[in-house]
């Protein structure tokens, strides 16, 4: 009896040491932080958030390529309307100015067009045209603010309720751990640095954009500026 007694016990002994290794292995071994995991777990804020994360880039993108398109060196553009409007070829330049299909195109095809009326309603016609095509190089860049506003104001929203939560479930519970306080929140603090990064990539986005256009509108005023000097040039 004394010899299964102590078997029992030396067994139990091994059992309990096994499980201790296998606990101290696990707290070792924590478990492995998954990104995906992260952004599932950050609650219904991440879907806001994510919308803002896609149309900010849609927008950054479609308006990249179009105002790159819009402020490419049109040299060759001008110096074939110089050449046919110092020849007298006033059609061919329009026709020129026409089949470029660009803002500076446009803009010298409306001036070609108002040859023979004062140059005051010359400028005026192309200064009307470039206030258009600003307009449209800038459309939609102002989303782009917007999205960098609201995004982290959203993150900075999931993370309250997720702290407000928290501490509700602590009031129902009496159970004030810190495992149970930091468990929680630093799952919900992932809205906030989500928010943060959209907030960014958008804010440097608008900045881009904005620099582009502002190089876009300074090569059309001095394009222009050449212009009706070579349209005055016969009356000096």
């Amino acid at each position: 009896m004394l010899l299964f007694f102590q078997a029992t016990t030396d067994t139990a002994a091994r059992a309990v040491d096994t499980l201790n290794r296998a606990v101290q292995a696990g707290a070792a071994q924590p478990h492995e932080l998954r990104f995906g995991d992260l952004l599932v777990k950050g609650g219904w804020v991440m879907v806001p958030i994510g919308i803002l994360a896609v149309l900010g880039l849609v927008i950054f993108f479609e308006r990249f390529f179009t105002i790159r398109k819009a402020g490419l060196n049109e040299a060759n553009l001008m110096s074939q309307v110089k050449a046919n409007v110092s020849a007298g070829k006033l059609d061919s330049a329009i026709a020129i100015c026409r089949n470029s299909n660009s803002p500076l195109g446009r803009m010298l095809q409306k001036g070609l067009m108002r040859i023979g009326r004062p140059i005051k309603d010359i400028e005026s016609a192309i200064e009307n045209i470039g206030r258009l095509e600003v307009s449209r190089l800038e459309k939609n860049i102002g989303i782009l603010g917007i999205v960098a506003g609201i995004a982290p104001m959203f993150g900075f929203l999931g993370t309250i309720a997720g702290v407000i939560k928290i501490f509700y479930d602590i009031s129902q519970t009496d159970n004030i751990s810190m495992g149970v306080i930091s468990g929680g929140l630093y799952v919900k603090m992932v809205t906030s640095a989500a928010g943060l990064l959209v907030g960014i990539v958008a804010f440097v986005g608008y900045n881009i954009l904005q620099m582009m256009v502002d190089k876009v509108i300074l090569k059309l005023e001095t394009d222009s500026v050449e212009f009706i000097d070579l349209l005055e040039e016969p009356s000096k």
